[in-house]
């Protein structure tokens, strides 16, 4: 009887439960009520989904650091205020339709904080899209010459979160101009955006060029947006030190 029961789980795909019905027949196991075997049939299947999901959504998001925000350093040389940096973990922003624009000099962190709040929100079942800018740009590129464009745009526009980072390496030129703000008009307001740049907010009118479409992009990151800048010396720097 336990064995089918156990194969008929399987074939309905309730791995979760499957392994905690499983572990339960062991003769070490805790004495279950059948109330309380139920609960934990079902909070084990529960967990096992999340996780599932959970992996999912880290993988697709392609992050560049596998970072945690617990392990974020609030030297106080960086300049960082912790409580809202630490307020971001409940992705209330998120919710909010907010922005994060996070700047500092190169090593200072801020492509591990930008995927540390990434990994959070995939782990609170946000889905989440990380980009190097240049490889972004490029593939966006790539995608107008074989046609699938408006593809990669929609998938873009479909992210709760989308991060880009190293912006402003390199001015924009009109292609990727024109496509950085098809992507800010279509999150505006609808979805978040996390920028981090070793540029200065300031000198990002000059990265984008063209005043208009500039002060059109800039007017939509920006009004929404909490800003980090990162101070300090270099953290790969700080680590070498510490070898």
């Amino acid at each position: 009887m336990n064995k089918q029961t156990l194969e008929h789980m399987k074939q309905l795909r309730l791995y979760g439960m499957y392994r905690a019905f499983d572990s339960s027949l062991s003769p070490q196991s805790i004495n279950y009520t059948n109330d309380e075997l139920i609960a934990y049939l079902l909070q084990s299947e529960w967990d096992d989904r999340q996780n599932r999901k959970i992996e999912r959504l880290t993988k697709a998001a392609r992050f560049r650091y596998s970072a945690v925000m617990e392990a974020i350093d609030f030297d106080a040389s960086r300049h960082l205020d912790k409580n809202q940096i630490q307020r971001f973990a409940s992705c209330e922003f998120i919710k909010q339709k907010q922005n994060i624009l996070i700047t500092g000099s190169t090593g200072a962190g801020k492509s591990y904080m930008a995927s540390a709040i990434g990994h959070q929100a995939c782990s609170l079942g946000y889905k989440v899209m990380y980009y190097n800018t240049n490889k972004l740009f490029t593939m966006l590129k790539t995608s107008k010459a074989d046609g699938s464009y408006l593809k990669q745009i929609n998938k873009l526009e479909k992210q709760d979160l989308l991060i880009i980072d190293d912006f402003g390496l390199k001015a924009l030129d009109a292609i990727n101009r024109h496509s950085f703000m098809e992507i800010i008009e279509d999150r505006h307001g609808e979805h978040s955006i996390i920028i981090a740049s070793q540029l200065p907010v300031e000198a990002w009118h000059e990265i984008i060029g063209e005043q208009t479409i500039a002060d059109a992009i800039l007017d939509r990151l920006v009004h929404n947006a909490h800003r980090i800048d990162i101070k300090g010396e270099s953290m790969r720097k700080k680590m070498k030190n510490k070898d």
